[in-house]
């Protein structure tokens, strides 16, 4: 590995751990407001969780349409930023191995 890298390389996993983990719980947020339509997500504190995700959520409605009503959308999101998460940054993870072996 780079010198530039190995020095970087705990703020990358710290960043990219942080940035996931948020990133998850306001999708997981998203899936708890599914149940409640009457909360107008427009406005007020919920933008805090409408705008970072409806941007991804639009575009994966025109692919995948509500099954039986329910938007599952929030649900596929919510998986796959999981899954980065674990190869990412998990004990198993790429860049938590990386971090392994530049401390040995």
């Amino acid at each position: 590995m780079t010198p530039i890298l190995v020095k970087t390389l705990p703020t990358i996993h710290l960043l990219t751990s942080f940035l996931l983990g948020t990133w998850t719980l306001t999708f997981l947020m998203r899936i708890i407001l599914t149940w409640y339509p009457q909360i107008n997500l427009k406005s007020g504190f919920w933008l805090l969780f409408f705008l970072p995700t409806e941007i991804f959520l639009a575009i994966t409605r025109k692919f995948i349409a509500p099954i039986g009503g329910v938007d599952i959308t929030p649900v596929i999101w919510f998986g796959l930023i999981s899954l980065a998460r674990e190869l990412l940054v998990g004990p198993q993870g790429i860049i938590s191995q990386l971090l392994m072996q530049q401390a040995v």
